[in-house]
């Protein structure tokens, strides 16, 4: 039972997520903005149309939809929310939720290299290089805070909240900000991507999915969801478990990403494509540092 509440959290986050963004800009922007649900009414429409496949396009084109949706479905498995446990728990997990995320990448970058086309080819590459860029944040990420519980599982990491040290917060508090970026590249937001481009040439993730319409479109976009949810409920989790572990807390926590990536959209430009590989080594190389931090305060080793 705990574990469905957990799961029915994650994608009722997953579902707020996008419209806390848009309203975020919006009200940055002083302007009104769309409908906080204006996401989901997109969706919907995607969803009562048809699919029109090009002739070059095979059976990994009309599958990645579905097996991108699937493994971050499964992904969320394994998160608790708060005090609600996973539904999925087994030591190890966080290296199969890491590898659940990039098994939808991999599918959506074999589907834009089958259509032939040399767009969609560009983009691809450029997904695969983030990607393998970004990978190393994430197994920081979870590695912290295996390295801190010395646990290998999400459910026992965070079942021992309130046991930590004080001074793990600051370690809690960096990996929310690497999530932070890590939500940024992993969805194609600004700066790294700009979902809202028209320009063949300069995008990442969107190129990719220029021939999909209908109902595969749709459950791409409910798969980014689902995945920005995952990573914010991560972070959330992990800052919350070192002063007030419980699901309110952890919503909130998971919201405010959602609203300072709509600051970050808002108040900075998208980087020119040759800046983004060092962008994305920064966070890597801050995942890096936390974890260090972490390994210093655990051994409580002075330095000086």
């Amino acid at each position: 039972m705990e574990g469905i509440i957990s799961l029915t959290l994650l994608v009722f986050l997953a579902l707020l997520m996008p419209g806390v963004v848009n309203r975020t800009r919006a009200v940055m922007a002083g302007r009104r903005g769309v409908r906080f649900f204006q996401h989901l009414h997109n969706v919907g429409t995607l969803l009562q149309k048809g699919a029109v496949y090009s002739p070059s396009a095979g059976f990994i084109f009309r599958a990645a939809p579905a097996v991108c949706l699937g493994a971050t479905f499964t992904a969320l498995l394994l998160l608790p929310f708060g005090t609600h446990g996973a539904l999925l728990s087994f030591n190890g997990d966080v290296v199969l939720f890491a590898y659940l995320l990039a098994l939808g990448r991999a599918a959506l970058i074999l589907a834009a290299m089958e259509t032939g086309s040399s767009f969609e080819g560009m983009g691809a590459a450029r997904e695969a290089l983030y990607g393998a860029l970004a990978e190393p944040a994430l197994l920081l990420t979870a590695g912290t805070l295996a390295l801190v519980t010395g646990q290998t599982s999400f459910a026992r990491i965070f079942a021992s909240a309130g046991s930590l040290p004080p001074q793990m917060l600051i370690v809690m508090g960096l990996i929310l900000y690497v999530a932070i970026k890590l939500i940024i590249v992993e969805t194609g937001r600004i700066p790294v991507d700009d979902p809202r481009t028209h320009l063949e040439l300069t995008m990442v993730h969107e190129v990719m999915v220029l021939d999909y319409c209908g109902a595969d479109l749709a459950l791409l976009h409910v798969a980014e969801w689902l995945k920005a949810a995952a990573l914010a409920t991560l972070a959330a989790n992990a800052v919350a478990s070192a002063f007030a572990f419980n699901p309110l807390t952890v919503l909130a926590l998971a919201l405010a990403q959602a609203a300072a990536i709509g600051v970050v959209e808002s108040l900075q430009a998208r980087n020119k494509l040759a800046r983004n590989a060092t962008y994305i080594l920064t966070i890597t190389a801050l995942a890096f540092v936390v974890f260090m931090l972490a390994y210093v305060l655990q051994q409580n080793i002075t330095i000086g």
